[in-house]
């Protein structure tokens, strides 16, 4: 056969093929572009009611973008999450809504269109609501946030006038109890010297007599458990136990008071726990913990209170760094507008704060040494953000190692729950009595 004429026969069989190949592709092509995406999964539906703040979390593998809006009469808020398909784990969440939670009476979970999931929350009373998404952080993948807040926010020195244990006639900023009791200066000559003495003494006695407020703050909380023991314990369980025993046992002098800055199982942000102290003009800052480390052999109590001029160990300062990560956890809306507050509050610490902090740690340590081995024998200071309110001596307390089988075993043992917390009110005790407490005279 010729030359051009093999060419030529190859040239047209091949023709055929390439076109067959080519309506191949477009037809791979076409079917590839009509599957629909992959639906996000959701992994777990956690709800944390309290007094404070109701949150719910949807943790799932990828991010989800969600609206919202409310609507009156009744109260409800509406939630659709793009993305979504319902599957067994989201209708969970109906059950999880208990009858006391102080936010929500019920919500209802549906398919609202194709790729869109819509949640109802009924709702007890107005809220604000803040929505907002979380990156994956420790042992949690992403996390769609539903945080909320009374549109009345409960308010703590309430809830102390209502034990019985605050009065506004007497609790002022610049004046010390009973002083509305005493009478008028009259507007005639001065009195004698002698008489002048006599007041300023009745007036010191009546300052170191007025009522002390405490705030005991229960470290992590909520979507943070804090450090987790060997045999499954939780820092976040065992320091709020250790810190109502403690309350229980201030609240029985007295001349003592007392705020926790949580009293249940749900995340308080850093900034949040100092500012709750603020509001209740607390004369203490107590911040309670249990320790971790990477060698379960580390062992012992500390005490920890602010640095303005860096760590005095390299482990003090992994331990603030550590904690100062609670909010990331925990999880903050950090475009909320409380982030420029926070901030300003934090940077206010002063020099006498931190003279007035060693000295409490100081008295509690010493106590705490007689009931467990102290992993270091003389206050701690690192850079720890919920030590920082300016006007308020602060110390942060590591109970014991929570990694530490047999230290895991005390802050789980009752009769050491106690111990620690007698330990600690004789510290506050000793530096009262050192220190006494002065007329309030807050920064506003």
């Amino acid at each position: 056969m010729p030359r051009s004429t093999e060419i030529r026969t190859k040239s047209v069989t091949s023709r055929p093929r390439r076109t067959l190949l080519k309506a191949g592709g477009t037809l791979l092509i076409s079917v590839i572009t009509a599957l629909p995406a992959r639906a996000a999964q959701i992994m777990a539906v956690r709800v944390w009611p309290a007094e404070d703040y109701t949150r719910v979390t949807l943790e799932n593998d990828t991010d989800l973008k969600a609206s919202h809006f409310i609507v009156k009469d009744p109260e409800r808020l509406v939630v659709d999450i793009e993305g979504l398909e319902l599957n067994p784990t989201l209708k969970q969440l109906v059950a999880k809504i208990q009858s006391n939670d102080p936010y929500i009476k019920q919500v209802r979970v549906g398919q609202n269109r194709p790729n869109v999931v819509r949640l109802v929350f009924d709702l007890k009373e107005e809220v604000n609501p803040q929505v907002f998404t979380l990156a994956p952080i420790g042992g949690y993948k992403h996390r769609l946030i539903f945080d909320l807040y009374p549109v009345n926010p409960p308010d703590p020195i309430a809830a102390l006038i209502q034990k019985g244990e605050w009065s506004r006639d007497k609790d002022t900023d610049s004046k010390p109890p009973l002083a509305e009791a005493r009478p008028e200066p009259k507007p005639a000559a001065p009195e004698p010297q002698a008489n002048a003495k006599l007041d300023l003494k009745d007036e010191k006695a009546l300052v170191l007599t007025r009522m002390i407020t405490i705030a005991l703050d229960p470290g992590h909380g909520g979507e943070d458990p804090g450090a987790v023991g060997r045999g499954g314990s939780r820092e976040k369980d065992v320091v709020l136990s250790i810190a109502k025993r403690l309350k229980a046992k201030i609240e029985e002098q007295p001349n003592m008071r007392v705020m926790l800055t949580r009293d249940a199982d749900y995340f308080v942000p850093l900034h949040v726990r100092v500012q709750k102290a603020r509001k209740v003009q607390a004369d203490l800052f107590v911040s309670i913990h249990a320790d971790a480390w990477v060698e379960p052999t580390a062992r012992g109590s500390s005490v920890f209170v602010l640095s303005e001029k860096g760590a005095s160990s390299t482990a003090a300062r992994w331990l603030a760094n550590k904690e100062n990560a609670a909010d990331l956890i925990g999880g903050v809306n950090i475009k909320g507008h409380d982030r420029q507050l926070a901030s300003v509050l934090l940077d206010l610490s002063t020099t006498a704060q931190i003279s007035d902090s060693l000295k409490l740690g100081s008295a509690v340590l010493n106590e705490i040494g007689g009931i467990n081995r102290l992993h270091k024998r003389a206050v701690e200071q690192a850079g720890f953000a919920v030590l920082k309110a300016p006007d308020i001596p602060s110390i942060l307390i590591e109970t014991a190692f929570i990694s530490n089988l047999e230290e895991e075993a005390k802050l789980t043992d009752d009769a050491y729950q106690n111990q620690m917390a007698d330990a600690v009110l004789k510290g506050i005790r000793k530096y009262f009595a050192k220190n006494p407490p002065l007329a309030k005279n807050r920064l506003t």
